[in-house]
């Protein structure tokens, strides 16, 4: 299991840290391989104008997730970095399937593992993350991060999915990775 110093770092080390590392939810389990990291003074971030009601759990603890609904038709998974009060975190943009594949399989109807979690929307779903979980430690209980092996060679490029600061090297993904959503690379 991940611990409270794993996320207290900065977002950027952690956005590339989580990459290879498992996400759980009950019998579901996922390998972390592509992820986004949005910082406080960045302008595609939901925490630069300020907390508010919506976006409060990304101003929390360090390890806690933050999920919100977006383009009103799904949700996206994010994990909270940087001191609490700061409004920093990294969404989780695809996984490869590990465990529970039949009941992922289920719930995006599809048969196609590569479809199942290649994007922030569809992970969400696959895994059943649901706005309750918003807020809470992902350290334990059944929606937690663990630790795995290390992932291999990791890439950067711009984020996709935005328009203000699209432009930032702070999507990373594991190269190679059929999981992965679009693969655009830069090495770093």
């Amino acid at each position: 299991m991940l611990n409270k110093k794993f996320f207290e770092r900065p977002t950027l080390e952690v956005a590339r840290n989580l990459l290879g590392c498992c996400l759980i939810n009950g019998e579901c389990v996922g390998k972390i391989v592509e992820t986004e990291a949005y910082l406080a003074d960045d302008p595609a971030s939901h925490s630069f104008r300020g907390k508010t009601a919506r976006n409060a759990a990304m101003f929390g603890l360090p390890g806690t997730a933050y999920v919100y609904f977006v383009y009103g038709n799904h949700y996206c998974f994010n994990v909270v970095t940087a001191p609490e009060g700061v409004g920093e975190a990294v969404l989780i943009r695809a996984l490869e399937p590990l465990k529970g594949i039949g009941l992922m399989k289920k719930r995006r109807r599809r048969e196609d593992v590569l479809q199942l979690c290649n994007g922030p929307g569809k992970l969400v779903e696959a895994m059943d993350i649901k706005m309750k979980n918003n807020g809470k430690n992902l350290m334990e209980g059944s929606l937690r991060l663990e630790l795995r092996a290390v992932p291999g060679r990791i890439v950067s490029c711009e984020r996709i999915g935005i328009s203000l600061g699209k432009e930032l090297p702070h999507r990373f993904f594991i190269n190679g990775n059929k999981f992965v959503s679009k693969s655009k690379t830069k090495d770093i």
